[in-house]
């Protein structure tokens, strides 16, 4: 195992997952409408748990040079969030502010995907695998659930401007 390699890529998935935190704080705060408040708050929590299990497994790591198993790092089992709700699409128009934020969080996440599967393949460590498999998976739930409100708000456009050739 490439001790330097892991914890790069360690450092990588904390500092990603920092951003995501601080990027979906703020347009928490911004938003004006309640329902993608509570998207975008839940969305942080949730990126604030991986810095919490990611620091965890970091600070581990560095002193002994061994992953902890899933079950020492004490991950959540992914669960499917349906917060996609036609109150959230309501509230917003494809042409805000929320709209905008949550386009540039479908990029974030896949971004994060992108890096946490690449390294699960990469590694020869199980526990190191797990961690990363998990992860991806947790930011591919994040990515199908803004998708799906990014193409409602996509559909709701092209049918409130008769944008349809038939």
């Amino acid at each position: 195992m490439d001790i330097n390699r892991a914890i790069e890529i360690l450092k990588t998935a904390i500092l990603m997952e920092r951003q995501g935190k601080a990027f979906y704080s703020v347009v928490a705060s911004q938003t004006q409408s309640s329902a993608v408040k509570d998207v975008f708050t839940l969305m942080a929590a949730e990126e604030d748990g991986h810095i919490d299990f990611l620091t965890r497994q970091f600070k581990h790591f560095a002193q002994r040079h061994e992953f902890l198993s899933k079950d020492e790092l004490g991950l959540p089992a992914a669960v499917d969030r349906e917060i996609l709700t036609q109150e959230v699409c309501k509230q917003i128009t494809a042409a805000s502010y929320e709209a905008a934020a949550i386009s540039a969080a479908i990029d974030m996440e896949n971004r994060s995907v992108m890096v946490y599967a690449e390294r699960a393949r990469e590694t020869t460590d199980i526990h190191e695998q797990e961690l990363y498999e998990f992860l991806a998976d947790w930011e591919k739930e994040h990515t199908r659930i803004l998708t799906d409100m990014n193409e409602q708000l996509m559909e709701e456009v092209w049918n409130d401007n008769q944008f349809w050739p038939f």
